[in-house]
């Protein structure tokens, strides 16, 4: 642990543990940043930090955590002015000049505090087409996807989203255009219509090419730059309209 030297006025030879200032949204739409000192430990996480400030200073701080070692993506924050997974991101790699400024996800209504209200998010995911629609029944067999096939690993490459919000927020687009859908919703639009098994691929192609559909997309790239996991939705969101686009030519 790093620390400094108690000046020589405590008359002992302690030594009292380096402080990190973390500044942290508290309120709604409206409300203000306010400073906490904490101990700045080795190998601390941001959501460490945060876990420290509502256990021991502020009981009232009111932020979402679950598993706490990058599974569930409840946790993700806008750390210094980027999204991210806080229990993932290290103290010493974000903080600026012993300074850490914590606020919600963009794009967001916000609850309280570093709550969000997600309810847009997912809403827009079903808008997409983002429910799978099943072909078989229960006592059908398994269907027999070869997972070698073009197909199956394009829906691979997309398929490890969780859905925890930190694309939706770096995106700009969904900043100034309230209907796009998102990259999240597109990129399992994508994953889908690559799966043999969904029933209503051509629907599917309709919603996600519809009214702030994947033509919304800028391709600035800000999702698959902050994607926790290292999925693309860009590339996503351009497959859904190369694909668009050949069912156009078909007269599909």
């Amino acid at each position: 642990m790093e620390t400094d030297t108690v000046p020589a006025s405590t008359g002992r030879d302690e030594l009292a543990p380096k402080m990190l200032k973390v500044r942290i949204w508290r309120g709604a739409d409206e409300g203000e940043f306010v400073a906490y000192d904490v101990p700045w430990r080795e190998n601390q996480t941001v959501l460490d930090v945060v876990t420290e400030i509502q256990r021991r200073i502020e009981p009232g701080l009111s932020y979402r955590f679950s598993c706490r070692v990058g599974v569930c993506g409840s946790c993700a924050m806008t750390v210094n002015g980027k999204p991210r997974w806080t229990c993932r991101s290290h103290v010493s790699r974000v903080q600026k000049d012993g300074v850490i400024q914590i606020e919600p996800l963009r794009n967001m209504p916000r609850i309280k505090d570093l709550v969000v209200d997600m309810t847009e998010f997912f809403d827009k995911w079903l808008k997409a087409g983002g429910r799978f629609i099943g072909t078989a029944t229960r006592a059908d067999p398994p269907a027999a996807i070869d997972p070698g096939s073009r197909k199956r690993k394009q829906a691979d490459a997309a398929i490890e989203c969780i859905n925890c919000g930190v694309c939706y927020a770096a995106c700009d687009v969904v900043q100034w255009d309230r209907d796009y859908l998102g990259p999240a919703a597109l990129n399992r639009a994508w994953s889908l219509v690559n799966d043999e098994r969904h029933a209503d691929i051509k629907g599917l192609i309709k919603q996600a090419t519809g009214q702030g559909g994947c033509n919304s997309c800028h391709t600035q790239g800000s999702c698959m730059t902050h994607c926790p996991v290292g999925l693309s939705p860009t590339g996503s969101i351009a497959g859904l309209k190369k694909r668009a686009l050949l069912e156009f030519f078909k007269g599909d």
